[in-house]
């Protein structure tokens, strides 16, 4: 045998696939199982100093040698010799076995080692004392011959075996150390006598109680806190104990055994895994003064996969979570007592745990250095995103008088890392929506990159959140904000910023069970949209400005909510919240055209005239077909006709409400040479002339990139889109004809010539005009008209080219001479009207001078009252 190995205690040749048994070279740790004599000489060289006195086997073979043949005397005619001889004999042959099992220990140690096998049937904590545990060991002994891989080792220890029959030891006090660890003592057991049958193949049943007691204290957390933090890769302990043996009535000595263990990877036990079956939170009272806290019922189970019983006492901890870093101190959140845990072998283990929340620490809402978060933010955060949290357990006070104090000191030392299975939130918020949506336009002073420089929302938001089952507390939501992608048929429009604070209000429904949910109400004011994604907004403005089927635009809002709520323990912020839902937008029109804003011109003013252009200013009145509204400080607009710029318009400062919208005011600049050349001018003379014949004419109206300031983009996006409306109708004074009402006028058209009187004597005619103008004069610089009865006869010509004032509100023309047409069947329809009156047309040119604008223009009459004087 090497120098460094050492017998076991209940030694093994079958341990676990990755425990070693190592040896120490030590004197007193290097003696066999079934131990020599104290006389018989060590195998590290060294010499007993009781050396002199002789073992029980030497003195059992002087006995023999003291009784025989030649020391027996011949009494009463002496001893018969055939009885001597066998006496003799066998003296010897028990010498021999002697010998050789008690003479050779390194034979009988290696036998030993390699046949023996020891079943643990079950180990069970019989009882907590003041100093430790009672424990009983229950075990199969038994000495396997066929294991041992040396034949002749495996005979000579069957005859030794066979021979000795059994062995007993004496009460025996075990002592565990671990070397690297300063060689501390990590605990005791006491062992009482026990007696095994080792001859080959038998088994014995072993079951006894021992006493564990706790050694070096300070070792003990040493290393349950390496183990806990994970830096425990392997770990060698030492057991040692001195044990009296004897075999029959054949004392064998006292023996001084150590046998060393590594323990390394897998083998060594880890946390075991568990499941949180239940988990529910609710009010309690904490005080006699009414005082309201939190408490947390919780249900773990684990697999206890070890032939362990016990009974653990109720013990008490305290419920830490982490701190804004890795190096300060956890912080204490709640206590938590359970009640006694009753562990079977090999089955499930049910573990209940009440906790209680009296407040939340000031140091777990404070805001960490050089961040936005506090350490409740870090917590949450983690937590209703699914990802697993860290809280730490540490023991703390016992809750009952049961529970041994070294209990509670030791746990209480200990702080385990626990891993919290993190709770997603995806689908808690059950639906969320804007109502009474407001937009408003970038302000054109503001600088870039602010908010105000970017396009606003304000609307409502109500949220409908499920409440998770376990959560039973009332809960009231106070504040949100929140930042919020927008998103049209799968494709990123932009982000809304909810960043500042806005005011909520909650109520509960559906108070229990799983479909309890909180209603949560607020509303954002001017929460700026960043667009991202042009060609993105351009679809959605194509879905809400020509949305034939009526059918609203839905778009997808997906947000993280940050909510600050008020429960029982105060008021915190939970942060990161995710929400999403679908907000449908109502499109502008339900049509091709824009009919249904029904735009009126009214108190038109001229600001300022130049040789091609006008500047204008007028009262507009239009509906808004949709539900929502917008502010608009600033937008031009280019006015086109056939393609061509015609003119622009400006407005600032408009607020657009749902339904009606009266007296906005715009002001236009009518350039088309300017802004369309000389083909815009010709287009814009054909309007001009076909608006005032009364044709139907339309607009339409063009975004640029400058429509916006500080909002190019935006702008071109809804340059796109051009939007076509009827020419809006210029108002005109009231004189009781109905002309200018358009629920009495058939067809709806504007009528500037009100009537006319022809004087058949002195061949004139003089026109009522009816201008559109308010505040300015108009000026006819020339007129070459036919007068026309019944659309095709001609009546009589007008030329005239002496300007004449046409101010605003209703005025009569100068008299104009009248070349009739003697032989036409107009002319003698007219002399057929004398006293009375008839429908005349008229078609002619006309030359207009507005200050110091003029153009000339065509015009195309019809359905002109005409009175017909003498």
């Amino acid at each position: 045998m090497s120098d460094n190995q050492s017998s076991p205690l209940l030694g093994s040749s079958q341990r676990p696939t990755s425990a070693h048994s190592h040896h120490t070279n030590e004197s007193h740790e290097s003696q066999p199982l079934l131990s020599r004599t104290d006389g018989t000489p060590r195998y590290d060289g060294e010499v007993d100093a009781n050396e002199r006195i002789p073992s029980p086997a030497a003195t059992s073979l002087r006995s023999l040698q003291s009784h025989g043949p030649g020391s027996i005397k011949s009494t009463k005619g002496g001893r018969r010799w055939p009885t001597m001889i066998a006496v003799g004999t066998l003296g010897l042959v028990v010498v021999g076995i002697l010998i050789g099992a008690f003479c050779a220990p390194a034979i009988v140690e290696e036998y030993a080692k390699e046949s023996l096998v020891i079943e643990p049937t079950n180990l069970s904590i019989h009882s907590f004392t003041t100093t430790g545990v009672r424990a009983r060991v229950q075990a199969n002994f038994k000495l396997d011959a066929s294991r041992v891989k040396s034949g002749t080792i495996r005979k000579l220890g069957r005859l030794g075996t066979w021979v000795a029959k059994e062995v007993e030891s004496k009460e025996a006090l075990v002592e565990v150390y671990l070397p690297e660890y300063g060689n501390v003592l990590i605990g005791t057991a006491v062992v009482p006598g026990i007696v095994v049958n080792i001859r080959d193949g038998r088994t014995t049943q072993i079951d006894f109680l021992t006493d564990l007691a706790p050694g070096d204290m300070d070792g003990v957390l040493r290393i349950a806190n390496d183990w806990l933090e994970g830096r425990l890769d392997q770990i060698r302990i030492l057991g040692k104990t001195d044990v009296v043996l004897k075999s029959g009535l054949i004392p064998l000595g006292s023996q001084k055994i150590s046998e060393s263990l590594v323990f390394e990877g897998n083998d060594i036990p880890a946390i075991p895994a568990y499941n949180i079956t239940k988990l529910n939170f609710r009010e309690i009272p904490v005080s006699t003064t009414g005082q309201r806290g939190m408490a947390a019922d919780v249900s773990i189970s684990l697999i206890n996969s070890y032939p362990i019983k016990l009974s653990i006492p109720p013990l008490g901890f305290d419920i830490l979570v982490p701190n804004c870093g890795p190096d300060d101190n956890y912080i204490r959140l709640a206590d938590a007592t359970t009640a006694t845990i009753n562990v079977e072998p090999h089955s499930e283990v049910n573990i209940d745990v009440g906790g209680v929340v009296h407040d939340l620490p000031k140091n777990l809402l404070k805001t960490c250095p050089h961040s936005h978060s506090s350490p409740l933010d870090l917590l949450l955060g983690e937590y209703i995103h699914g990802n697993d949290t860290t809280i730490f357990v540490r023991g703390s006070n016992a809750p009952g008088a049961d529970t041994p104090e070294w209990i509670a000191k030791l746990i209480s030392s200990v702080t385990v890392p626990v891993p919290f299975p993190g709770h997603t939130f995806d689908n808690v918020i059950q639906n969320f929506s804007l109502t009474d949506t407001h937009f408003s336009l970038p302000d054109p002073w503001a600088e870039p990159d602010t908010d105000e420089s970017k396009p606003q929302v304000s609307a409502n938001i109500m949220v409908l959140a499920g409440i998770p089952q376990e959560m039973n507390f009332g809960i009231n939501v106070t504040r949100v904000r929140a930042n919020a992608d927008v998103f049209y048929e799968g494709n990123k429009l932009g982000e809304l910023n909810l960043k500042k604070w806005q005011k909520a209000q909650s109520k509960r429904v559906n108070s229990t069970g799983d479909d309890a949910a909180i209603e949560i109400e607020s509303q954002i004011k001017n929460a700026p949209l960043t667009v991202t994604d042009d060609d993105v907004f351009t679809d959605v403005l194509q879905a809400l400005l020509f949305g034939g089927d009526g059918k609203a635009v839905m778009l997808k809002i997906e947000a993280l909510v940050d909510i600050e709520v008020s429960t029982v323990l105060g008021a915190f912020v939970i942060k990161g919240m995710p929400a999403e839902g679908i907000v449908p937008v109502k499109p502008i029109s339900t049509g091709e055209d824009f009919s249904k804003l029904k735009p009126k011109v009214g108190d038109l003013a001229i600001l300022d005239t130049g040789k091609t252009s006008l500047d204008l200013e007028a009262n507009v009145n239009f509906t808004n077909p949709t539900e929502y509204t917008a502010h608009v400080p600033f937008i031009n607009i280019h006015i086109l006709h056939n393609g061509s710029i015609i003119g622009e318009a400006t407005a600032r400062d408009v607020d657009v409400v749902a339904g009606d919208n009266t007296n906005i005011i715009v002001q236009a600049t009518w350039d088309p040479t300017r802004l369309g050349g000389e083909k815009g001018r010709n287009i814009s003379r054909e309007l001009i002339s076909q608006y005032v014949s009364g044709f139907n004419t339309t607009l339409t109206f063009r975004t640029h990139e400058g429509s916006i300031p500080g909002q190019p983009g935006l702008g071109l996006a809804l340059s796109k889109f051009e939007i076509e409306i009827p020419t809006p109708r210029l108002s005109t004074p009231n004189t009781g004809h109905g002309h200018d009402d358009p629920d009495e006028d058939e067809d709806n058209r504007p009528h500037f010539i009100d009537d006319a009187t022809f004087h058949l004597f002195t061949s004139t005619a003089t026109f009522t005009l009816l201008s559109p103008l308010q505040h300015s004069s108009i000026y006819i610089e020339s007129i070459d008209a036919t007068a026309f009865y019944n659309h095709t006869e001609p009546v009589g010509r007008i030329e005239y080219d002496l300007p004449f004032k046409v101010p605003p509100g209703s005025s009569t023309t100068p008299k104009l001479p009248v070349d009739w047409s003697l032989d036409s069947v107009g002319y003698d329809a007219v002399r057929k009207a004398l006293g009375g009156k008839l429908k005349l047309d008229a078609r002619g040119t006309v030359g207009v001078r507005l200050g110091r604008w003029s153009e000339t223009i065509w015009y195309i009459g019809g359905g002109i009252g005409a009175s017909v004087r003498l």
